[in-house]
Formats: C-alpha cells, sequence, structure tokens
C-alpha cells in the first residue's frame, strides 16, 4: 500500500473539489432575438431614401442574414449579451460576413451588416421597426 504525503493529499482533494465545481461551458444562446416580437417588421437603411423594406418575421434569427435572406451558411457567434448579437457568417464559394443587432426595445432594432456578396463588398445600416400583425 502506497503511502502519499499531506501535501500531495491536500493537492489531490483540491483538484477534486475543483473539478466538482466546475460547470460546463454553454453555447451562446442570441436569446436576444427570441425576445423580439413576431409579426410585420419595416427595414429602413439608415440614410436613403428609398421605400422601406417590409417583411412578415416568425423567427428573428432571419435578420442575421438580411442580405442573403435564403442562403444556408455556417455562423460563429462573435458577441451575445442580453441588447446585442453579432455573428460572422460564410457561404460555401462566397465570402464571409458579419451583422450586428443592437435591441432599443423588442419592436425596434439596429442591424448593421458588412461583407462580401457576388465579389462586390457590401455595407448596410438598417433600423428594423415592427408595423403589426402579418
Amino acid at each position: 500500500m502506497a503511502i502519499f504525503s499531506p501535501l500531495f493529499r491536500c493537492a489531490l482533494l483540491a483538484c477534486a473539489l475543483a473539478g466538482a465545481s466546475a460547470v460546463p461551458a454553454q453555447a451562446p444562446s442570441l436569446a436576444m432575438l427570441d425576445r423580439l416580437e413576431k409579426g410585420s417588421w419595416q427595414m429602413q437603411e439608415r440614410g436613403k431614401t428609398q421605400a422601406p423594406q417590409t417583411i412578415c418575421l416568425g423567427d428573428a434569427r432571419r435578420m442575421i442574414q438580411i442580405y442573403h435572406p435564403r442562403a444556408n451558411c455556417s455562423r460563429y457567434i462573435i458577441e451575445d449579451t442580453p441588447n446585442s448579437v453579432t455573428v460572422h457568417s460564410h457561404l460555401a464559394r462566397r465570402r464571409p460576413w458579419r451583422t450586428t443587432i443592437r435591441s432599443e426595445t423588442n419592436r425596434l432594432v439596429q442591424i448593421d451588416t458588412q461583407g462580401i456578396a457576388d465579389g462586390r463588398p457590401f455595407s448596410q445600416a438598417i433600423e428594423a421597426r415592427r408595423t403589426g400583425g402579418c
């Protein structure tokens, strides 16, 4: 039977207690987007005089891909706070882009998106406002 020194036993106990209290990392939830109201949202690019675009929004995660709404892309969450999310997205055979969505209320958000699409850079600052049901 091996005899362990008191110092070794204390170190072993400290490691065991540290492991018992460790909490596994959780994946970002993008919960801010879940709090946004579903319905008809009006999108207006800031600084532009074009008529606003209206979309029926059931899942606010679609706002991450305003510029590429139908694309199936991979996402890497950079920031996930109660009032803001930033997501880096990448399409196959296309360049990546970044989108930040900042919530002012559950009916008003600011969207900043930039990247490269179809070989050309884009950058948009959009105010999105819920206007009613779909």
